[in-house]
């Protein structure tokens, strides 16, 4: 597991997402990656990390900046957390959100672990600015038990805006090894 170096201080407390896509504190775009990218000015970002209390660390101050870390290597009986993130949805005319998401695991052999469709993401109206991130409802725990294959399992998410009908694919891995 190593430490996100990003540091999270400028995804989530001046991250925005613009037409253009991500973008930092000083407004310079933040390249597309397979993990994080905008369609359309929606953002979306999936992360896995080993933080047992990423809650704890989410539900902070507006100026406090969480700070995660990234797992990529995850051992037998150890546990994960996918997080999913999104940014800047198109509001409908009571000024609500409509976000949506479509989840698969996939383990090494190919065979699905997970696979939602249409997962309620977030419904209802934001509390700030849409331009901020916000993490969305489904959290998956992950752990290794002894009857999982060993190798790369392989996270996708589609994070859908249902009002903009922008959808978002993203993907992310990570490797369950015999430690």
């Amino acid at each position: 597991m190593k430490s996100l170096l990003v540091a999270l201080a400028f995804l989530f407390s001046a991250l925005a997402v613009a037409q253009e896509g991500w973008i930092d504190r000083q407004g310079n775009p933040i390249p597309d990656t397979a993990a994080q990218k905008s369609v359309q000015g929606f953002g979306g970002w999936v992360l896995v990390t080993p933080d047992a209390d990423w809650e704890e660390k989410w539900n902070t101050p507006a100026e406090a900046t969480p700070h995660f870390s990234e797992a990529k290597t995850v051992g037998r009986g150890e546990r994960v957390f996918v997080l999913i993130f999104f940014a800047n949805p198109q509001l409908n005319r009571d000024g609500s959100a409509d976000v949506t998401c479509d989840i698969d695991v996939t383990r090494p052999n190919g065979t699905s672990s997970i696979h939602q469709t249409d997962a309620v993401c977030f419904r209802g109206p934001l509390n700030s600015d849409p331009h901020h991130t916000y993490l969305s409802g489904p959290v998956i725990g992950f752990v290794g038990d002894p009857g999982d294959p060993l190798g790369e399992w392989l996270v996708r998410v589609t994070v859908k805006d249902n009002v903009r009908h922008v959808s978002v694919p993203l993907k992310t891995s990570f490797v369950l090894l015999e430690r």
